[in-house]
This record gives structure tokens, C-alpha cells and sequence, in this order.
């Protein structure tokens, strides 16, 4: 789940829209791991690396960023293996219940649709990112004219919007420094998440806490050959 095109992130959002729900046999470990780790788990989705049905893995998505941030290792910026580890114990315990109770057990193993739990691979995302970025992509080109057209400062160059933050450019360096921290530059921040609210569907978006910019044409042209693909690698 890493784009609003993605279809992990079209399935989780259904079920944050109470559209569907999460497979019934993975409502219990989506609640275990709630309650074990004080987090909000909106789905569990199960596949394969590369369709190898070697290589099981579940990802776990999570609502919140700062969930999500609770299986990070602090040492090693990587998933917490203890975590991990717990996780895939309480997946295989679980499912391994679950097909035992179903009927016809027999016919999910001939073809193939039991959950394979050796050797899995268990990874975290979380919705409240992806539904950010989705919320941004959604302004339109249309108001962003609009709005720097109302702002009418012959100093501000361009607004410019990638994933879920946006920057507002002014022409020279020495404009950014006037700018910076400025009461202007407040009243610009308060116009566009005005614009933005419209499409935040499930409010996760804060006035006083969202990635806004401020930045100049002449560090664009400089430092980054006037390409917005260095700009934004």
C-alpha cells in the first residue's frame, strides 16, 4: 500500500468506509494485535512474494502513521523483528483454528486456499498516509490557479503540490527569507487547507500541522536544473 492507486489501498479504505469488512478469519488477530500493541488495525491482507508460495506474506495496515511507527526499530529504522515474530506465531495459531473449524477443509487444500504460515513474511503500512496524499492529488489544477490568483503577490512563483505536502514558491532567496515566518505566509498556509479539507474524507488533516513549504525559483533553477523530478527524488 503505497499509492491511492494501489488495490490494498482501495480495499482498506472500503472497510474505513464501513463498505466491507476485514475476512472474517482475520478479525481475531487484527483484534490481538489492537489490544497487544494498543494500535488500530484496519485490514490484514495475505499473498505471496512474487506468487512464490514459498514466500507467504501478510501485511498488516494499520490506520495511523504513529501506529505504524510502534513496530518501527528505533536502532535500525527496520520492522521490529520481535514484533514481527509475534505476529506470524499468532497468524499461524489463528488460521490454523480457523481451517480446522470450516467445513470441507479438504477441498481449501486441494486447491491451495489454506494460509500458509512457514516462513512468513509480516509487514506494516498505515492508511492515514496514503489517504493524505489521496486527499491532496484531489485539488485541482483549476484551484490552485484560483487560489494563487486570489493571493495576487506578484512574489510568489508557483504552487507546487507532491503527495501529501505542497510548497510555495517565490521567485528569489532573498523573498524567502522575507517570507519565512511571516504572517503572510500563515494567512497562505490557513488558504490552502481550506482547499484541502474539502476532499480530507476522514479528517486527518490539521490546520496547524501539514506539510507546507516555503522555497524559492532560484534554489529550483540552481541547485536542481529547474527539473522537478530531481526536485522531488
Amino acid at each position: 500500500m503505497i499509492m491511492p492507486s494501489d488495490k490494498d489501498y482501495k480495499s482498506t479504505k472500503k472497510i474505513k468506509q464501513n463498505i466491507s469488512n476485514i475476512k472474517e478469519e482475520f478479525g481475531p488477530l487484527a483484534k490481538w494485535i489492537d489490544d497487544k500493541y494498543d494500535v488500530k488495525t484496519l485490514n490484514l491482507i495475505f499473498d505471496y512474494i512474487g506468487n512464490d508460495k514459498a514466500h507467504p506474506r501478510l501485511q498488516v495496515c494499520l490506520e495511523y502513521a504513529r501506529d505504524k511507527g510502534k513496530f518501527m526499530d528505533n536502532k535500525t529504522y527496520n520492522f521490529d523483528k520481535r514484533k514481527q515474530n509475534e505476529i506470524a506465531e499468532k497468524f499461524a495459531e489463528i488460521t490454523s483454528d480457523y481451517e480446522l473449524k470450516t467445513k470441507s477443509n479438504w477441498i481449501k487444500r486441494i486447491f491451495g486456499l489454506t494460509y500458509e504460515s512457514n516462513n512468513l513474511f509480516v509487514y506494516f503500512t498505515d492508511f492515514e498516509s496514503i489517504a493524505k496524499i489521496e486527499a491532496n492529488e484531489k485539488i485541482t489544477e483549476k484551484e490552485i490557479k484560483n487560489l494563487k490568483a486570489k493571493i495576487d503577490n506578484k512574489e510568489l512563483w508557483t504552487i507546487s503540490r507532491a503527495f501529501s505536502g505542497v510548497t510555495f514558491f517565490l521567485y528569489t532567496d532573498e523573498q524567502l527569507k522575507k517570507y519565512q515566518d511571516s504572517e503572510t505566509l500563515k494567512k497562505w498556509k490557513n488558504q490552502y487547507y481550506e482547499l484541502l479539507k474539502e476532499y480530507d474524507e476522514f479528517g486527518y488533516f490539521k490546520s496547524d500541522y501539514f506539510y507546507f513549504f516555503l522555497d524559492s525559483k532560484e534554489n529550483f533553477d540552481t541547485n536542481y536544473e529547474a527539473n522537478w523530478f530531481y526536485y522531488y527524488k
